[in-house]
């Protein structure tokens, strides 16, 4: 009866050593997202272009908008010389410019938040992807993200793999515009 105990006992930790040495070491690190989005060259490039695209349709507008207030101050000085009748109309058509301006204002803003957004989106799902194709190389089983919409509350910083990602992510797209650049080069040596 003691042998019988004794050789179960004995499978029983075989088997049990066994299936610990088919367990795999679970990888898994994080990536602070916003400290991402701040130091990939790309998200950089994109908010510079629809920065530069807004205070140069923005000078469009202040300048309408300067000769409006011009505009609105000569009628305040005219008014009583011309008459109430003169200033009803001239007042209505001062209050249809500003109207005017302020949709074209407000047209302007959604026009360039639809563009960025649509960007920005984009440029949102090629990280995930380069950061899911990183993932898989480096034989990680998990990569979450903290930062602006966090998933994780707590992890070690030895875990946080935010600046291999930001550096990689910024090597591709230099490369990118490197060819981008010899490929215009080329086209201009043709001409």
């Amino acid at each position: 009866m003691k042998k019988v105990l004794l050789i179960i006992a004995i499978s029983i930790s075989v088997v049990a050593c066994n299936k610990t040495a088919d367990v795999k070491e679970v990888k898994t690190a994080y990536v602070d997202t916003s400290v991402l989005m701040k130091e990939y060259t790309e998200a950089k490039d994109l908010e510079a272009k629809y920065k530069a695209q807004s205070e140069e349709k923005g000078r469009q507008l202040d300048a309408e908008i300067k000769r409006f207030k011009e505009d609105a101050a000569n009628f305040q000085s005219q008014a009583q010389a011309n008459g109430q009748a003169w200033a009803q109309q001239k007042g209505a058509e001062l209050q249809k410019r500003e109207q005017q301006l302020s949709y074209a204002q407000q047209a302007l803003s959604q026009q360039l938040q639809q563009e960025s957004g649509a960007e920005m989106d984009t440029l949102v799902s090629g990280v995930k992807k380069f950061i899911k194709a990183y993932g898989k190389e480096k034989g990680y089983s998990y990569i979450y993200g903290t930062g602006d919409a966090a998933s994780v509350l707590y992890a070690e910083d030895k875990y946080d793999i935010t600046k291999d990602i930001v550096k990689a992510l910024n090597d591709k797209y230099k490369s990118a515009v490197k060819t981008e650049e010899k490929v215009e080069d080329k086209k201009e040596e043709k001409k």
